[in-house]
């Protein structure tokens, strides 16, 4: 029996604010872009850089709670640094010329906001994915006993 393994990892910052939509059928998606780059000397020692930029689709997960499209739309921002994990996808349609098009899309299953830039968030990473939520500014909203104090039998 053969196998095989369809698994994309990134971290980058997004190129523009989410765009957010609902489908006929309910269910809401959210599309963004995630910007990588990569650095090296030349033969010469001139520094060379490329930025790589991968369309990204995130589904909200059935009816139940918050999916990933709610995280998306309520916490992400263009230029925040995003981890970003999911399959990808090729897909092609036609336009409205008739001409076929192509599509490479990374389908993203979890997403962990790594921050803001310019420290407009956390450092460490908050992850955001299967329905988690992320308490960005001390927004405890969601979790109203999530400051109050109780004795815990922990060591620290």
């Amino acid at each position: 029996m053969s196998r095989s393994l369809n698994k994309v990892t990134l971290i980058g910052n997004l190129g523009n604010d989410p765009e957010i939509r609902t489908t006929t059928g309910g269910n809401k998606v959210a599309q963004f872009s995630v910007a990588t780059s990569r650095q090296w000397s030349s033969a010469a020692g001139e520094k060379q850089e490329k930025t790589e930029w991968h369309k990204c689709v995130a589904w909200n997960q059935g009816s139940r709670g918050t999916g990933l499209a709610d995280i998306i739309e309520k916490y992400v921002r263009k230029g925040d640094k995003i981890f970003v994990e999911g399959r990808i996808e090729y897909r092609q349609y036609q336009d409205k010329e008739n001409q076929t098009r192509y599509v490479t899309e990374i389908n993203v299953r979890e997403i962990l906001l790594l921050g803001g830039r310019g420290g407009s968030g956390a450092d460490a990473p908050v992850p955001a994915g299967k329905g988690a939520d992320k308490a960005k500014g001390g927004d405890f909203e969601e979790f109203p006993n999530a400051l109050e104090a109780e004795d815990d039998d922990l060591p620290f």
